[in-house]
């Protein structure tokens, strides 16, 4: 596609609180907007949706560039933010105004939508039936001002309450570090398991990437989920590979770490549940002061000229 365009995607995925942040540093994504749509009543406010009265179910919609970031990929990046087959709302959320729902905008993006449902039906990942329908486009109402970027504005109550509600376990449960060890022991090296699978640590300035310059960015050599990029790659002076940021934070997980006498922040990839490396607050202070030390042996890089063929056309921008 020669020519960079706009389209809009509008996912209904339970509480919209937490449908903004797994979207929102995809390449090519212009605006999400939290509102309702689906229903009747026009220009609805958040408490007559939850009366159930409305027909409204609470969305998302998203302003992006298909070129960029294609609608195929948003579909499955939707599918790992939900319960699919919850008939009655989505995790402590009950109610209509919580169910999930596809809105397509073409027939384009119906088709894609129709398709990508069957594949998830298909792939026996869950026991019950896919629900989640697949639905033309309705009016689309922003909600209000203070329900946008809720993750920003309030970010301590947004983690209790997207953990208390079971959204986060359910997706760590179901999409996370679902790996065949046995087979992860025959595709990596030995140093690669270990340092993925039982958090081990490679030594310092002896590992792959941590003097490395090229162009490109470097996936999770368990799961290929893309983890950072080598523009936000620096030199530390610790001997591993340093980064300042990962390319989407939603893409990484943090842990405490209480091993080796120690308080520490462990860095995991969220999809592989690889164990990556360590989170420091020393940082260059001008780019956030976060250090990101990460174990070569838990990355594979992939060079910009590559990035098309191996399906992360979408970070090319970042080489432009």
């Amino acid at each position: 596609m020669e020519q960079h365009s706009s389209e809009l995607a509008t996912f209904a995925g339970g509480c919209f609180w937490c449908m903004v942040s797994p979207f929102e540093e995809l390449p090519g994504i212009h605006k999400i907007v939290s509102g309702y749509t689906g229903g009747h009543t026009e220009n609805p406010t958040y408490e007559e949706v939850c009366s159930e009265t409305t027909g409204h179910v609470e969305a998302v919609q998203i302003t992006f560039d298909p070129a960029i970031f294609p609608y195929k990929k948003l579909v499955e990046l939707f599918w790992q933010q939900i319960d699919p087959t919850d008939t009655g709302g989505q995790f402590h959320d009950r109610g209509s105004s919580y169910q999930t729902a596809i809105f397509y905008h073409s027939e384009e993006q119906r088709e894609i939508a129709e398709a990508s449902k069957a594949e998830l039906g298909q792939s026996g990942r869950f026991d019950k039936p896919i629900f989640t329908p697949i639905l033309p486009a309705k009016p689309f109402y922003e909600a209000e001002e203070h329900h946008q970027n809720y993750h920003r504005k309030n970010p301590a109550h947004y983690k209790r309450y997207s953990k208390g509600s079971g959204r986060v376990d359910f997706i760590e449960r179901n999409w996370s570090g679902n790996v065949d060890k046995d087979g992860l022991k025959e595709r990596l090296t030995p140093l690669q398991y270990e340092v993925t699978q039982n958090s081990a640590t490679e030594p310092a300035f002896h590992n792959e990437f941590w003097d490395h310059h090229g162009d490109g960015i470097y996936v999770d050599i368990v799961s290929g989920e893309p983890l950072f990029s080598s523009t936000d790659k620096y030199d530390s002076g610790c001997g591993w590979p340093s980064f300042t940021r990962p390319l989407r934070d939603h893409n990484v997980k943090e842990k405490t770490d209480l091993s080796h006498f120690m308080i520490r922040t462990e860095v995991r990839s969220r999809e592989g549940d690889s164990h990556l490396g360590h989170l420091f607050n020393d940082g260059p202070a001008e780019a956030g002061g976060m250090r990101y030390c990460i174990n070569s042996a838990a990355l594979r890089f992939v060079p910009k000229e590559d990035l098309q063929k191996e399906g992360y056309g979408e970070y090319a921008v970042l080489f432009q």
